[in-house]
């Protein structure tokens, strides 16, 4: 070598990728599972709009029914990327229940991830809610309902569990 030679060698440099490779391993799965609460999050939210949307509706429909995505996006109530029903990994339905002499007018929303477990999970957990406003949840691929060994989202249900 001569003296004035610079540079790095080749063990430095495979010593900097397999540090980066380390950092990269750790930060990763990290970073995906910040996506699935964020979306979690989003369809939490996007739930409350549903149903804040549909307390609007019938309060100003001449049936006083409740109404679908389609309806409550030409009312203007809820966006187009919701009203088209796939919204931050989430599948959203909402099927309204037309009142009878019977039953009263109702409503039901769900949001379920697009895909379900493995590492591209948008979504670890499906919710539902209906014109109560509790928004209802389980650790499953399928809408969860009002019943059954669902938990319900609080203020202190944390959306990381």
């Amino acid at each position: 070598m001569k003296k004035n030679q610079k540079g790095f060698s080749l063990i430095e440099l495979l010593i900097v990728v397999v540090i980066i490779g380390i950092i990269a391993a750790i930060a990763i799965p990290n970073l995906l599972a910040s996506r699935r609460a964020a979306n979690e999050g989003a369809a939490v939210s996007s739930l409350r709009t549903l149903t804040s949307a549909q307390a609007t509706y019938q309060s100003t429909s001449p049936t006083g029914n409740f109404g679908d995505r389609a309806a409550l996006q030409g009312d203007g109530l809820i966006d187009s990327v919701l009203g088209a029903g796939n919204k931050s990994g989430y599948a959203y339905t909402v099927t309204p229940l037309i009142r009878t002499t019977s039953a009263p007018a109702r409503f039901d929303a769900s949001a379920i991830p697009q895909q379900f477990g493995g590492i591209g999970a948008t979504g670890t957990r499906s919710f539902y809610t209906n014109e109560s406003g509790v928004i209802y949840f389980n650790a499953a691929a399928t809408a969860p309902t009002a019943a059954g060994d669902t938990r319900i989202v609080t203020p202190d249900t944390p959306l990381n569990q």
